[in-house]
């Protein structure tokens, strides 16, 4: 079922906070310019980089774009999985690509605001080297647990974890699940074994199978799951319980009311696009996230609509990028050389 308009949800809340807290401080502002016609724009097939595997969340809301932008644009819009490096390889070939709008980047927002932190060197500077075109959805985390592990809540597992250090999954260094175990493990003061995946697909499939009994995932690629009782939710990040998921409660519930965590889906383009481009996506982007068919595909895994405009989005990466700035400092998360 669709929510109704009047019903914002938690993400959208915090989005509407911290751009309105950004432009208070007078870090952003001014507005963009009325869309340009880009009459020559497509004029060839337009490929997405999606930098995780295929069949994961992230590549599922990117063939649903896809297939709405070509009708709209009159052109192919293909994905490229171009994996590697939690998403930075992706990343950072986009970054390089012809500014023309043929290439695009979709991608989590832990590429883009949190990688950079941890790897001073990589080879991509999202402020410098990016133009957000939409923040298209946002999703939670949820620790999840195989049910061969006798956990049935955040305590009991936390009881456990103390004991001995424990294996955990996530989908790369720097990725969103890693982030959120880390940020966990160091306000629970308990120690854990990484077991790094290239993205969520083979991560929940080894979830599912037993090979991995741990993981903080995006809920969007655990909740069938979840509701089918082949992985266990122990609780999510998000501020609120998912009407998906209702028994399972948030990590303020838990005892942990710092760990409400978001991750955001972000469609950018090469830094140099021409603007009159990057609105005519923008606009496009944001129309399909309204259509009720898209809206009630993505609540139906437990991903929530956003359709930020381009301004929107670039607040909210400058506010994401404070946001875990402060959190890998506080955790001494940066990887040491």
């Amino acid at each position: 079922m669709i929510r109704p308009h009047w019903q914002m949800s938690a993400i959208r809340r915090h989005v509407i906070r911290a751009t309105a807290a950004l432009f208070a401080a007078g870090i952003i502002g001014g507005s963009l310019s009325e869309p340009a016609a880009a009459q020559d724009y497509p004029n060839r097939p337009i490929t997405i980089v999606v930098p995780l595997a295929a069949g994961g969340p992230l590549d599922l809301v990117a063939r649903t774009m896809a297939e709405k932008l070509s009708a709209q644009l009159k052109q192919p819009v293909l994905i490229e999985n171009r994996l590697g490096a939690g998403g930075s390889i992706g990343a950072e070939a986009v970054s390089r690509a012809k500014p023309d709008g043929h290439t695009l980047l979709f991608v989590l927002s832990g590429t883009m605001v949190v990688t950079p932190q941890l790897f001073p060197k990589i080879g991509y500077d999202t402020e410098r080297d990016f133009k957000p075109i939409s923040v298209v959805c946002g999703s939670s985390q949820m620790l999840v647990v195989h049910p061969s592990l006798p956990v049935d809540s955040v305590e009991a597992f936390v009881t456990l974890a103390r004991k001995s250090p424990i294996p955990y999954a996530h989908a790369g260094y720097g990725s969103g699940g890693h982030l959120a175990m880390e940020y966990f493990r160091m306000m629970a003061k308990f120690d854990g074994v990484q077991v790094a995946y290239r993205g969520n697909a083979p991560l929940v499939n080894d979830l599912v199978g037993g090979q991995v009994k741990v993981g903080f995932v995006a809920s969007a690629g655990v909740m069938p799951h979840v509701k089918a009782g082949r992985l266990r939710g122990l609780a999510t990040s998000a501020t609120e319980r998912s009407p998906l998921a209702p028994d399972v409660p948030t990590m303020k519930e838990a005892g942990y009311p710092d760990l409400k965590l978001n991750t955001f889906f972000l469609l950018m383009a090469p830094a140099k696009t021409p603007d009159a481009i990057v609105e005519r996506l923008e606009k496009g982007v944001r129309a399909i996230a309204n259509l009720p068919d898209v809206q009630e595909r993505l609540r139906q895994v437990d991903i929530e609509p956003l359709g930020l405009s381009a301004t929107e989005s670039r607040a909210l990466v400058k506010s994401e990028i404070a946001l875990w700035a402060d959190i890998i400092e506080r955790g001494n998360l940066r990887e040491q050389k």
